[in-house]
């Protein structure tokens, strides 16, 4: 996959600014709060219509502006697509692909694909589980649109189901429709357990190989996931996890309502991972607990590879001034084959990397530098 150029129109920090891309790497340079990270997230909206830093499309546009456009040319699948969204204040989202207006989001999805990777990811591990469980959701909303559909759907009964149990004090017959909900939860939650689970799987491949190259063979990273308890096997067919699943639910239910909140479920699921079956999170160092979020966002990448044929686009955000020597050495060796591009300031500039393309940000403005 190739990011040809990006153009945009009052997103975030940015007037109107259009870029030009190598194939390869791609080194952005430039003071801090010039929009080094913009432009990558701009590159990144375009993969899931969504962004790691905003909760609204109206946080992205400019402060002084009521509508912003995204639009970037690409190659994906030996294909050449143009993607485009508008947003606005006030105003639905406008998404198009080749000047052909979508009607959902799911119809752009598996276009382009990006493996974003930001100096915040680096205390993954040692973040809370909706830390790691929005990992597993990003990856697998871009492999399985079927699976960005499960989770919109679970997380709009769920939260639903959390208005009628906050509510039905004062409105008893709410608890008429709670069965319903459980019902529908359960099923779309069998399907969010199974993808996550054999996503999980594919990381246990991968994520130990590679932190064990980079500890040399020094430490055996294990990785677990960890749903609700009902669920013996989340491996397990859907129908068995519906079952489990609605078991679970039953045996919840009079103290979800004593409580008046959703007490457990896959929006509760975690990743865990252990390092010489010790728990990274709990007793890692720092060095430790960086390198198993290096090894999971690389491991991403090879799984994004295998089921592609592909590199997806790797977005490197100032992520490596954040690491010591040795570290950006083996994040920069394990870049090779793809596109790629690199935030960093002035001074950090790459000697490793020999080809490729470096733009210098100011002021909103792109130059491109020889």
């Amino acid at each position: 996959m190739i990011v040809h150029s990006i153009e945009l129109e009052n997103f975030r920090s940015y007037g109107t600014v259009r870029a030009e891309f190598d194939p390869g790497i791609n080194v952005i340079t430039g003071d801090n709060a010039q929009g080094k990270t913009n432009l990558l997230e701009s590159i990144a909206y375009l993969s899931a219509c969504r962004s790691h830093r905003a909760r609204t499309d109206s946080e992205l546009i400019r402060i002084d502006s009521r509508q912003a456009m995204v639009r970037g040319e690409l190659t994906s699948r030996n294909r050449e697509f143009v993607l485009e969204v508008r947003m606005g204040r006030g105003m639905r989202r406008q998404i198009r692909k080749n000047g052909v207006r979508l009607k959902t989001i799911g119809e752009m999805s598996g276009i382009l694909k990006t493996v974003l990777f930001c100096p915040e990811d680096l205390n993954l591990i040692k973040a809370g589980a909706v830390e790691r469980r929005r990992f597993l959701d990003d990856a697998i909303c871009q492999l399985r649109p079927r699976y960005a559909a499960a989770l919109a759907e679970y997380k709009r009964l769920l939260e639903q189901k959390r208005r009628i149990l906050k509510d039905w004090p004062e409105k008893p017959s709410l608890l008429e429709a709670l069965d319903d909900f459980n019902l529908r939860l359960c099923q779309t939650g069998a399907l969010v357990i199974h993808y996550r689970a054999y996503f999980v799987k594919k990381l246990a491949e991968f994520a130990p190989g590679i932190h064990g190259e980079f500890s040399s063979g020094k430490e055996r990273l294990t990785l677990h996931y960890q749903t609700v308890k009902t669920v013996t096997d989340p491996l397990a067919p859907t129908q068995v996890l519906f079952h489990q699943l609605c078991d679970h639910m039953n045996g919840h239910r009079q103290a979800e309502i004593d409580s008046k909140s959703c007490l457990s479920g896959p929006h509760k699921d975690d990743l865990l991972l252990d390092i010489n079956g010790i728990s990274v999170r709990t007793y890692g160092s720092q060095g430790q607990t960086r390198t198993a979020a290096l090894s999971l966002e690389l491991a991403e990448r090879e799984i994004f590879y295998e089921n592609d044929g592909e590199y997806p686009v790797l977005l490197l955000d100032d992520v490596l001034s954040e690491l010591d020597p040795r570290r950006q050495e083996f994040v920069l060796n394990r870049i090779r084959g793809g596109q790629v591009f690199i935030t960093c300031c002035e001074n950090e500039r790459l000697s490793e990397l020999e080809a490729g393309k470096v733009l210098h940000i100011a002021d909103g403005a792109l130059v491109e530098e020889s």
